[in-house]
C-alpha cells in the first residue's frame, strides 16, 4: 500500500510561528512559505495566535452557520497541515518550537522512553502499578526536548512573548519542554483568556500573544464532532474569536488556528487491541492513541507483528515500519537519531473511520465518540484565519 505524505497543504503548523514572528519584525525569523509570508498586513507589530483545540478545517466549513465570524475569515483562506501524529502535544510542540516532530522529538500522544516505559507528554506521566506517575524528575522536559524554542529565540531577540493558557499548565512538563520562553499567564475562562491575550499586545515592540482554548476538543471527544453540544461550543469559540478581534490594538492581528481536526467513530468500528489476541502477539509495548498507534515488538517479532496487523486491518489502516514512515515524510523530514527509538518499530495510522482502542489499558479513551491522530484530511487540515485592526 502506497504511504501518504501528510503535507496536504502548502505549509504546516511548524511553519506558522516563525512566519508570524517574521511578520511582526522579529529579527532572526523568516516566513517559511509564500502563503504564510502574506498573512499579516504590512506594518503589523503584534499578533495574537489563538489555538482552538480540535477545530479542523473541514469541520469549520461544514458547520459555518454555527461560527459566522470564523466562517467569514475562512472565505478567502487556505488550510495548512497539522503534521503527524495529529494530536495536541505534537502540534503544540510544533508551534512552540517552530520545528517538525522528527526534530523536536515529541512524537505522539504517548511514546516509548527510557527502559520499557511510555511517556504521555500531555500530563508528562508514565504508568506504574496501574496509576499515573509524574515523570518530570525522571524525564526532565528540557532534556526530552532540548532545542531552543521559537519563543525563547523571539524573546532573546527583543520580542514580547505571552502565554494565555489554562492556569493548571503552569510548570507542566509540556509547557517546560516546548513553550519555554513565553511569559506565562494562567487563565480560568473565556473572559480572562481574551483579556490576557489582548493585554499582551500592548506597547510598541514586536509581540506574540499565544492563547489556547481546549473545550471544543473535549466536547468533540465526548459527544462527537458535529453533535449538538459540539456545535454550541463552536458558537462560543466564534464569539471568543470575535471578541478578541474587536479588542485588537492598532497595527495588530488575530490569527486563529487548530492543532488537528477530528472524526466520529461508530461503536462498531472500534477494534479492541486488549481483547484481540492476533493484535497482541509479539508486542512488548503499545503507545500512541486510537487512530495512530506505535507498536514496539519483541526481539525478532517485528515481521510477524507487521503481517498480523496488516492482515487484520487490510485497507482500513496504513501499517508501516519506522523506516518506511520516516522515509514517507510522516514526521516532517528526517528524524533525529536520539528520537528514532521513540517511534514504534511499526506505525499504524487509521485510513477509514476506525479506532484501535485498548479497553483495559486505556479505559477513558476507549469509549470516546470523537478521535484524531491519523493522516486523513479530516484530521490533518487546520485553518489559519486572520483578522487585523486598522493602522
Amino acid at each position: 500500500m502506497r504511504l501518504p505524505l501528510p503535507r496536504l497543504a502548502t505549509a504546516s503548523l511548524s511553519d506558522l510561528v516563525p512566519s508570524l514572528l517574521a511578520g511582526v519584525g522579529v529579527p532572526g525569523f523568516a516566513a517559511t512559505t509564500a502563503v504564510l509570508g502574506g498573512l499579516l498586513p504590512a506594518g503589523t507589530r503584534g499578533v495574537c495566535l489563538l489555538l482552538v483545540d480540535g477545530l479542523g478545517w473541514r469541520l469549520l466549513r461544514e458547520h459555518a452557520g454555527d461560527a459566522p465570524f470564523l466562517a467569514s475569515l475562512a472565505q478567502n483562506a487556505e488550510p495548512i497541515t497539522a503534521g503527524f501524529p495529529t494530536t495536541t502535544a505534537v502540534s503544540v510542540a510544533a508551534l512552540g518550537t517552530g520545528l517538525p516532530p522528527g526534530t523536536h522529538g515529541i512524537v505522539g500522544y504517548s511514546f516509548a522512553i527510557g527502559d520499557g516505559l511510555v511517556l504521555n507528554p500531555l500530563d508528562w506521566s508514565t504508568r506504574g502499578d496501574g496509576r499515573s506517575v509524574d515523570a518530570r524528575s525522571r524525564f526532565v522536559p528540557e532534556e526530552v526536548q532540548p532545542l531552543p524554542t521559537a519563543l525563547q529565540r523571539a524573546a532573546a531577540a527583543g520580542a514580547r512573548v505571552r502565554l494565555a493558557v489554562p492556569h493548571q499548565f503552569r510548570d507542566s512538563g509540556l509547557t517546560r519542554a516546548v513553550m519555554r520562553g513565553g511569559d506565562f499567564h494562567g487563565v480560568y475562562a473565556l473572559g480572562d483568556l481574551a483579556a490576557v491575550a489582548l493585554a499582551g499586545l500592548a506597547g510598541d515592540t514586536p509581540a506574540l500573544s499565544y492563547a489556547y482554548h481546549g473545550d471544543l476538543d473535549l466536547v468533540g471527544h465526548v459527544y462527537g464532532p458535529g453533535s449538538a453540544p459540539w456545535r454550541l461550543q463552536l458558537s462560543h469559540v466564534d464569539r471568543l474569536a470575535a471578541a478578541i478581534a474587536g479588542g485588537l490594538p492598532e497595527r495588530t492581528a488575530l490569527v486563529v488556528t487548530a492543532d488537528h481536526g477530528m472524526v466520529g467513530i461508530p461503536e462498531e468500528h472500534r477494534l479492541d487491541i486488549d481483547t484481540t489476541p492476533a493484535l497482541q502477539a509479539g508486542l512488548r509495548l503499545v503507545a500512541g492513541e486510537p487512530r495512530a498507534r506505535y507498536l514496539y515488538a519483541e526481539t525478532g517479532a517485528a515481521d510477524d507483528v507487521l503481517a498480523a496487523w496488516t492482515d487484520l486491518l487490510g485497507d482500513r489502516a496504513w501499517v508501516a515500519t519506522r523506516d518506511e514512515a520516516i522515509e514517507a515524510g510522516w514526521f516532517g523530514g528526517p528524524v533525529a537519531d536520539r528520537f528514532r527509538d521513540r517511534i514504534g518499530d511499526l506505525v499504524v495510522a487509521a485510513r477509514t473511520d476506525i479506532a484501535m482502542v485498548r479497553s483495559a489499558a486505556e479505559p477513558r479513551l476507549a469509549p470516546l465518540l470523537g478521535h484524531h491522530g491519523s493522516l486523513t484530511p479530516d484530521e490533518q487540515l487546520v485553518p489559519v484565519l486572520v483578522a487585523s485592526s486598522g493602522p
